[in-house]
């Protein structure tokens, strides 16, 4: 293969990486426990949080809240991360995992 070809593959392979990634960047990623509802960008920025108004929470539910909101948070995280090695996967491997 001649380094024209080789320099070629390489700039469509950063293409189609950054591509996947700003779909990625774009996508909503919604975590969820009993309580708490979290949703997320791929970039892992918190869009919204809403906190289900049907349960009358007094002091001592505000620890299971909490651990509530810890359980959608990791759920909605868990969703871009798998996200990003499904369609960036691919790529990963050829890149002895820089990504």
């Amino acid at each position: 293969m001649n380094m024209q070809a080789l320099m070629a593959q390489a700039q469509k392979m950063q293409k189609d990486l950054m591509t996947k990634k700003e779909e990625i960047n774009k996508q909503l990623f919604t975590g969820k426990s009993e309580l708490v509802e979290v949703v997320f960008n791929g970039k892992k920025e918190m869009v919204s949080i809403k906190i289900n108004k049907d349960t009358s929470l007094e002091q001592d539910d505000i620890e299971v809240l909490e651990d509530m909101i810890k359980i959608a948070v990791n759920d909605a995280l868990k969703q871009i991360d798998d996200e990003v090695s499904k369609k960036l996967g691919a790529y990963g491997n050829q890149l002895n995992g820089l990504i």
